[in-house]
């Protein structure tokens, strides 16, 4: 809330017709402690922004303005969702019109903001400029691109076929906005995992709030800022906060929720929206396991890994390979070309590199330490391990055979941590992995087809990959998705069109064809010709209508 204390209260007048029409419907008119008259209004209510208090021209009295910030509050939340329904209903966000200038207004912002974009970036993760335009600031700039050539095609109803029952007939699948829709994104890839599914709530139709992470307060505070500036208020909006924000946005009734983050607050989310049969879209995370086989390109396996680690936000990414498993025969070997190759990127002192990202926070750097200090694994590190808690840095950091019950194999590490886990034959590692939940993404390398084809059709996991690591989320026609614990819906491409939409089902009939055999009373002949008709064969139709 935001008050004005304007004195003396016998001398204002309120200047702006929309406002004053606001005024009487919420009586925003107090009296506080020094009898000053108080106007309250929401965070979010259009006053805010066309108020306009004046003091009458008899009176040369001194005017006193102060703003009090309060607590984004359930109230707060339950206005900003009617004022986004009350947009919707407009139906403004339905026409093509409107989300193509949204995403020519987002398309324009990445291009005009980039500096300011990887600035925040750096200032929230150290993330590298070449790191933070490639996995951030490209992979939005591409939704968009696809977004504004797709379109119009992903607005078409699809046709669908009909039965003989239904003759003669036509059908078709309407996508429709689903209405006012919350996306709650994560601080790991602050802005992309933000502005990602707002493309797609906006190419569906929807109303959008999103909610940025906290913990990557540079970036939140920029897209806020952006958002104001290039897209439509009225409809996209950006609410920054923390735990009590978030808490009073999913005490509200939703369209839909989109959550990015961990697997315990995503429970969270869905019991917030069980509450009001709310659907949800849970992209999660997990365990991703990366298999390698004795046979491969090492040198190219190796820097590939070491991408789809080290170089993925220092690990702290929901697809960043998680553990390794190949044969104790092939382990040292693996393990002197990775530390090779750590070397090769990141110099013979990973900490003073400026191509990898620090740990976010202090919270996540102790949690990364007590992995690393537990006794189970502490004296099982073979590369690395060296931290500083002052700089949020912790190298690249392999173990070798840690036990499964360490905190190490328990939960998503989340960070620069690589356990590396033997077995005697490599066709092991698919019981190995199938013995914990369901992966966000799986990788194999191998050269092997058998191996490839029993991989692929016995590991369940959200998405694979054979021979490389992270490149599937760069494929637009591929679903991105867990699946278990790992979360459930996917987006990308058309997938996030399809998220944020309704697949409404449409038959069109016209006044012929108004067969009596549907109706009473029930004669043993209408019985045999509408079963002939339900089993659907030309010559059973014929042979009831014959009377046979």
């Amino acid at each position: 809330m935001r008050s004005l204390c304007v004195e003396p209260f016998q001398n204002l007048s309120v200047v702006d017709t929309g406002a004053r029409r606001a005024f009487t419907h919420c009586s925003p008119w107090k009296t506080n402690h020094k009898h000053e008259a108080v106007l309250s209004f929401p965070l979010s209510s259009p006053i805010r922004k066309s108020l306009c208090i004046c003091l009458s021209s008899s009176a040369n009295l001194p005017v006193m303005m102060e703003e009090k910030k309060q607590t984004f509050d359930a109230n707060e939340a339950a206005w900003l969702v009617k004022e986004l329904n009350e947009s919707f209903r407009t139906g403004k966000t339905k026409s093509y019109e409107w989300r193509v200038s949204q995403l020519k207004g987002i398309e324009k912002m990445v291009v005009e903001r980039e500096k300011d974009i990887s600035e925040a970036l750096y200032k929230d993760l150290s993330k590298p400029e070449y790191e933070a335009f490639v996995s951030e600031i490209a992979m939005v700039k591409s939704s968009c691109e696809e977004a504004l050539k797709e379109l119009k095609q992903w607005m078409k109803p699809e046709k669908a076929k009909t039965s003989m029952a239904t003759y003669p007939s036509s059908a078709e699948i309407v996508s429709e906005p689903l209405g006012a829709v919350l996306v709650i994104s994560t601080w790991n890839y602050p802005f992309s995992l933000s502005v990602k599914p707002v493309i797609g709530a906006i190419t569906a139709g929807n109303a959008v709030v999103l909610k940025p992470s906290e913990i990557a307060p540079a970036t939140s505070s920029l897209l806020s800022k952006l958002f104001e500036e290039y897209l439509d208020r009225s409809a996209v909006r950006v609410l920054e906060g923390g735990v009590l924000e978030t808490t009073a946005l999913l005490d509200q009734k939703w369209d839909k929720i989109f959550y990015t983050g961990s697997p315990r607050v995503g429970r969270i989310v869905m019991t917030a929206a069980a509450k009001h049969l709310t659907p949800v879209v849970l992209e999660l995370g997990g365990k991703c396991p990366a298999v390698i086989d004795s046979d491969v390109d090492l040198q190219v396996t190796v820097r590939r890994i070491i991408a789809g680690k080290w170089q993925l936000n220092n690990g702290q990414a929901c697809i960043s390979v998680d553990y390794i498993i190949t044969t104790k025969e092939f382990a040292p070997k693996l393990i002197d070309a990775l530390r090779k190759g750590i070397e090769e990127f990141f110099g013979t002192d990973p900490m003073e590199s400026k191509d990898i990202s620090c740990i976010v926070s202090s919270n996540h750097f102790s949690r990364l330490e007590s992995l690393m200090d537990d006794y189970k694994v502490f004296n099982k590190i073979v590369v690395g391990g060296q931290r500083n808690q002052k700089k949020l840095k912790i190298a690249p950091t392999i173990f070798l055979d840690v036990p499964g019950d360490s905190q190490l194999m328990q939960e998503e590490i989340f960070g620069p941590l690589l356990p590396i886990i033997t077995v005697e034959n490599v066709k092991d590692s698919i019981d190995l992995i199938n013995s914990k939940p369901k992966p966000l993404t799986a990788y194999l390398f191998t050269n092997n087809e058998k191996l490839k084809n029993n991989f692929v059709q016995s590991v369940s996991s959200g998405g694979m990959v054979i021979n490389d690591t992270v490149l599937h989320v760069t494929v637009s026609s591929l679903p991105f998705g867990g699946v278990g614990e790992s979360g459930m819906g996917s987006y990308h491409g058309k997938f996030s069109f399809d998220a944020f939409s309704h697949k409404k089902a449409v038959l069109y009939r016209s006044f012929s064809g108004d067969a009596s055999v549907r109706y009473p009373p029930y004669t043993p002949e209408k019985q045999k010709l509408i079963r002939a008709v339900m089993n659907g064969g030309i010559f059973d139709i014929i042979l009831a209508l014959m009377g046979f």
